[in-house]
């Protein structure tokens, strides 16, 4: 009898590993089939915008994608994307940190204790209100033309979608769990180390994602009412010569460091929340 069992555990075995090889390699053909059709769809967008360019829209609309093309190149052979890119990121980068520590550490104040949020909500609801580029010229006036009010705008934009979604975070945590800590023994730094901060992970990480682009948002906007410098005073530039090519240059620029930060964000979000997979 112990034969037959231990026959039946390995044919069992084996089924399961089979099982498990046909769905990672679903998996595979999946990702593969994601990533062609994306190809196609990009490949398919730049065909329609050729044929279109001259053709259907005026090319003093729309350019062309070999003349953008043209551009970029140009732009990345002589430096100036590198130069003017590398002070965009810099005020992008220096806004987000200054705006996550800010706002992720008074959402888990207010999260923490409800008093407080109720004696600032009109308040942090009245600024929040305010249209953040209106918010530019005080900055410029503030700090002047340099990449210092361009921090202050990214900074400013970045500091309400951390700060809301901490706040939520914190909020949303099961008492039962924190309940249980102090019960354990655990102190108020155990509970946030140990329940509030983890339970909230998620909310704060898609705070990041979303933020990110409005940092870049924040900085272009700042570039765009007063700077020397950066893609957004490029993107600038060009509208006032009327030369699209450079215009639709910078926006593709803008696109491409979105698109790369955000998927920098996802990988971020697996390795935090890895404790959550099943």
């Amino acid at each position: 009898m112990s034969g037959i069992a231990d026959e039946a555990v390995a044919v069992g075995g084996t089924l399961r590993t089979a099982r498990v090889a046909a769905v990672e390699a679903g998996v595979r053909r999946r990702r593969a089939t994601v990533i062609v059709l994306r190809v196609l769809v990009g490949v398919a967008f730049i065909a329609l915008w050729h044929v279109a360019s001259g053709n259907w829209i005026d090319t003093l609309l729309i350019s062309s994608p070999e003349a953008v093309g043209a551009r970029l190149w140009r732009w990345t052979l002589d430096g100036t994307l590198w130069t003017n890119l590398s002070i965009t990121l810099e005020a992008t980068a220096f806004g987000f940190v200054i705006g996550c520590a800010v706002g992720f550490s008074l959402g888990l104040l207010f999260g923490r204790f409800q008093m407080m949020a109720e004696v600032f909500d009109p308040y942090i609801t009245a600024i929040y209100s305010i249209p953040k580029i209106a918010l530019a010229p005080l900055f410029i006036i503030w700090f002047g033309i340099g990449i210092e009010s361009k921090i202050a705008v990214s900074a400013a934009i970045v500091f309400f979608v951390i700060f809301l979604n901490t706040y939520t975070g914190v909020r949303e945590v099961n008492p039962l769990y924190v309940n249980t800590t102090r019960i354990m023994g655990g102190g108020e730094f155990a509970v946030m180390r140990y329940v509030i901060i983890p339970s909230a992970a998620s909310w704060v990480i898609t705070g990041l994602k979303v933020s990110v682009p409005y940092a870049l948002v924040g900085t272009v906007i700042g570039e765009f009412m007063s700077s020397n410098s950066g893609i957004g005073f490029l993107i600038s530039q060009a509208t006032g010569l009327f030369n699209t090519a450079s215009v639709f240059a910078g926006i593709i620029v803008l696109a491409v460091v979105g698109a790369i930060i955000n998927t920098a964000l996802k990988y971020l979000e697996a390795w935090v929340l890895r404790w959550r997979v099943a």
